[in-house]
């Protein structure tokens, strides 16, 4: 990946307002229009992702006014802004949704925890109440939210989906594969033969886990032992995801601000794979 400088921004709000004019359906505006364009707000978010990784609208608020002035200099107040990337969480989705690698025939799959709060200060926690829910891995317990997510050989994002904490891992199986999968490699919380039965009747798809560790004959090909030596490649993309972009975060003062956060965070990594 190439250094970024100030002046990339140019070539990358070229490419996400020919993106966003294939992607976003074109709807009436009723009342004043925005002092920034939609394309000029997802720009915003995701140059500054690139290049020095806030995690709050405030800091980036301030660095578009600090360093970007010339860039876009009828930048509207704090609070219209804030309201304008609030609005453009379905802009994005729809964004990052053209960019997924729904073709791919070998996918890896796995779920995070995405905790919005320390556990011992749940039941103080308001931003997320009644959305997020307590949850359990090898880790212990986590307060908030999961990240469901399918990725190819390559690293790129195939699909994902974001639940409550508790939702188990293999309830996402189906939003994680489509007719396209030939094969998909999970960890043990993935084996689940009648799971496993209804995802090859309705894709075609095979199932690929470890085997039970009482299991007398765990018997595989060389081929599957491979695939399951490589499903570690998606913990080191959630690892990025949370460590170097920040992914995880209690910053947000609202649910749709976690979705704004969440689906940005993702965008941006999704462009990165692509060469940004």
């Amino acid at each position: 990946m190439h250094v970024l400088r100030k002046h990339h921004i140019l070539p990358l709000f070229v490419w996400v307002d020919d993106a966003l004019a294939s992607t976003t359906q074109t709807e009436r505006k009723i009342g004043r229009p925005a002092t920034l364009r939609d394309s000029e707000v997802v720009t915003i978010l995701v140059f500054n992702l690139f290049t020095v990784q806030q995690q709050t609208l405030r800091q980036v608020y301030n660095w578009i006014g600090q360093y970007h002035t010339t860039d876009f200099p009828r930048l509207p107040t704090y609070q219209n802004f804030v309201a304008h990337c609030h609005k453009i969480v379905p802009v994005l989705n729809r964004l990052l949704g053209s960019l997924l690698e729904s073709e791919a025939t070998l996918r890896f799959m796995d779920a995070t925890m995405l905790p919005v709060c320390k556990l011992v200060r749940r039941r103080w926690h308001r931003v997320a109440r009644g959305v997020a829910h307590t949850g359990h891995n090898w880790q212990g317990e986590h307060y908030g939210f999961k990240l469901h997510a399918s990725i190819d050989n390559e690293g790129k994002l195939c699909a994902f989906a974001f639940t409550s904490a508790n939702v188990h891992d293999s309830r996402a199986i189906p939003v994680l594969v489509n007719e396209h999968t030939r094969v998909a490699v999970g960890d043990s919380g993935y084996r689940s033969q009648p799971l496993h039965r209804k995802i090859r009747k309705a894709f075609g798809t095979f199932i690929l886990t470890p085997p039970h560790h009482k299991q007398r004959k765990q018997v595989m090909t060389e081929s599957q032992r491979k695939l399951l030596r490589r499903r570690p490649k998606i913990e080191t993309v959630f690892d990025y995801l949370k460590q170097h972009l920040h992914l995880q975060t209690s910053f947000p003062r609202s649910v749709q601000g976690y979705a704004l956060h969440y689906t940005r965070v993702l965008l941006g990594y999704q462009l990165l794979q692509r060469g940004w």
